[in-house]
């Protein structure tokens, strides 16, 4: 394993990571409100970025096994470099919504491939190092959101913000983005040998790869336990806000802390679950990462106080740290390297689904049947998916590669 090229790899993760957080929140809805956007219209604004991933990470992962993973994760970086520049130009709502779109084929193409870049130097340790390189990306999201509000703040407040607000915000958004590119070239220039094979023989593999690694049940088992517990995580990221303030009595400060010690807990337990379900194995850990996501956030609508929430919170992000840590490693075990590209692709398509549908679906259980019951359908749907994926996934241990 290659220690500094890890190291070097975290760094680029940490840089496109701050530079896209600090393009989306809180700046990109004060945006579109700046821009004359309704509610649904910033919802619309603030979630496009992640159909494109939904659309385009298994393509992406699937096309860096064909013509090299180094390269097709620099083409990522390009669109983390390049596409805020085009924010400049924004003069109405509908150009937002498009640049989302566009600046969304920066997470769709790096994210996946970069896992998988990992993946390809990490050894035995891919329970580990993944969850390094998560949590170094989950550092750079952290601080990219309080840094753009800060400036916002500074030069006027959301009631006070001009055009040059948000152009310095997206200055300092494409200036990292570059840094990301550079850094990027340095790191990653030692490129893969040219493949030598025509472009039918690319179209082949590029086809079989999906056919392959989508076909396989334990990849989109554990997949998909990333995407049902990234369900309710966009739920809580969504609803835990609004409960806290509304019905449980916190104040706006005290409804941010509960997310950031969730934030923390999670960040902070991945690089060592990663390291125990290397040694371990990954199904115990992806099991008690449910459990332990379930019953806190079945019991979030019946809890009241701030420190009645933050035992709920730490539960929580633990539970996801687990299920994190050892879901993308599993996936990665399962494959063969040559096809570390399109695994990724696929563990991402559904990531993003997962993440996607859970602020709907919680909307309309909420809406339906109240905090109580929405809360405890969705957290029934984590414990309902365990069965299926200890079924699906029992020749784990024995595991043959495809």
């Amino acid at each position: 394993m290659n220690r500094n090229l890890i190291s070097a790899l975290c760094s680029v993760g940490f840089l496109a990571r701050f530079s896209y957080a600090l393009a989306r929140n809180p700046v990109l809805p004060l945006f579109a409100m700046y821009l004359g956007a309704g509610p649904e219209a910033i919802g619309l604004a603030v979630g496009i970025s992640t159909v494109t991933g939904i659309f385009f990470k298994l393509p992406a992962g699937a096309l860096s096994d064909v013509i090299g993973r180094r390269r097709t994760m620099l083409a990522g970086l390009c669109f983390f470099a390049f596409v805020p520049f085009a924010y400049f130009l924004i003069d109405s709502y509908p150009m937002l919504v498009a640049v989302r779109f566009l600046h969304g084929f920066a997470t769709a193409v790096y994210g996946p491939v970069a896992m998988a870049v990992v993946a390809d130097v990490a050894g035995e340790r891919k329970g580990e190092m993944l969850s390094w390189f998560s949590s170094v990306a989950i550092i750079g999201t952290l601080a990219g959101a309080p840094v753009g509000g800060l400036i916002v703040s500074l030069m006027g407040g959301a009631d006070g913000a001009t055009d040059a607000t948000f152009r310095t915000v997206y200055a300092i958004v494409a200036v990292t983005g570059l840094a990301s590119l550079l850094l990027g070239f340095k790191v990653l220039l030692k490129d893969e040998a040219p493949s030598g094979v025509g472009f039918a023989s690319r179209m082949e593999q590029f086809v079989s790869g999906i056919r392959e690694v989508g076909g396989d049940r334990r990849v989109v088992a554990a997949s998909a336990m990333e995407g049902v517990q990234n369900m309710t995580m966009g739920a809580l990221e969504a609803f835990l806000p609004i409960y806290a303030v509304t019905v449980a009595g916190l104040s706006a400060f005290e409804a941010g802390l509960l997310w950031a010690v969730q934030v923390v807990v999670t960040m902070l337990a991945k690089p060592v679950m990663g390291r125990v379900s290397d040694r371990y194995g990954r199904r115990p850990l992806i099991v008690a990462g449910l459990l332990s996501c379930a019953l806190p956030f079945a019991l979030v609508p019946h809890l009241m106080g701030f420190w009645a929430l933050v035992p709920a919170c730490l539960l929580f992000g633990f539970g996801e740290a687990l299920v994190t840590s050892s879901s993308a490693a599993m996936v990665a075990d399962l494959c063969k390297a040559r096809h570390y590209g399109t695994a990724m692709g696929v563990f991402g398509t559904i990531f993003d689904v997962g993440h996607a549908s859970g602020p709907i679906l919680g909307g309309l259980l909420v809406g339906a049947l109240g905090y109580g019951w929405g809360f405890f359908l969705m957290s029934l749907l984590l414990v309902a998916a365990i069965p299926w994926f200890w079924q699906t996934t029992r020749d784990v241990e024995g595991i043959t590669s495809f």
